[in-house]
């Protein structure tokens, strides 16, 4: 009876800390004339949000439990999704644009990174739940917390990529429901997860890393006005003392 309100708790948490969390970007989509008005200001956001993640969030909880390996990994990460982003430019070689070739590339990068951050989520939501309910609780405001914006962010960053208003609603669900498969097998894992979480965060760093530094941030240099480029540069600053700001709040 204990494990079952266990996994009740871990369920609704993860639930809070995963497909709670897309409202900010579904508020977003609601207004899409104006979101895709101001889309590429939407990416340089993302770009802050991304690299605020992998260095106020993600490195540092892995650095706590994963000691010299983490910058290992980090770059792993970094250079696997490189050679990802290879293979799909060689599927694509065909298109006939590169505006849009870019595009393709680097839409399923972001799923991707987005995918492995939710799934550790969730397995971070069930192993603090398993440990203690107090502690699982905290963790499912601070996972809130710092998904929040970022969901923001990707939608944004999607929109500019020319992706559809209900493809992205569908993309970013399904990305989010993978944070249930964390939990469910923490849960039914019991502690087998636990010492491969700082891995699987390295490596998602270094996702989010290679995202903002080879696509997003470029298109700020490439910004032929002056004012365009201004606006971006701080947005991404904005994004980036966004998440310091919320990961101080949740250490």
């Amino acid at each position: 009876m204990q494990e079952l309100s266990t996994l009740v708790n871990i369920l609704l948490a993860t639930f809070m800390g995963s497909i709670a969390a897309l409202i900010g970007g579904i508020i977003l989509l609601s207004k899409e004339k104006l979101a895709l008005k101001i889309s590429h200001f939407l990416a340089s956001f993302a770009a802050g949000i991304l690299l605020g993640t992998a260095f106020f969030d993600l490195l540092p909880e892995a650095l706590h439990g994963g000691g010299e390996d983490v910058l290992f990994w980090t770059l792993f990460g970094i250079i696997l999704f490189f050679l990802i982003e290879r293979f799909i430019h060689w599927f694509h070689h065909h298109e006939q644009f590169e505006g849009e070739r870019e595009s393709k590339t680097t839409l399923p990068l972001i799923v991707i990174g987005d995918t492995v951050h939710n799934f550790i989520d969730g397995v971070v939501i069930a192993a603090t739940f398993m440990t203690s309910p107090a502690l699982g609780i905290a963790t499912t405001l601070a996972v809130f917390a710092h998904e929040m914006p970022q969901e923001i962010g990707d939608f944004g960053l999607m929109l500019h990529k020319g992706m559809a208003r209900r493809k992205i609603i569908i993309v970013n669900i399904a990305s989010a429901v993978i944070s249930f498969a964390g939990a469910i097998l923490t849960f039914l894992l019991g502690n087998f997860l636990e010492p491969y979480i700082p891995v699987l965060l390295a490596i998602t760093a270094g996702f989010f890393i290679y995202i903002a530094s080879s696509d997003l941030i470029p298109e700020i240099h490439y910004e032929k006005r002056h004012g365009f480029a201004a606006v971006e540069s701080l947005l991404l600053v904005l994004g980036v003392v966004i998440m310091w700001i919320v990961a101080s709040a949740i250490i």
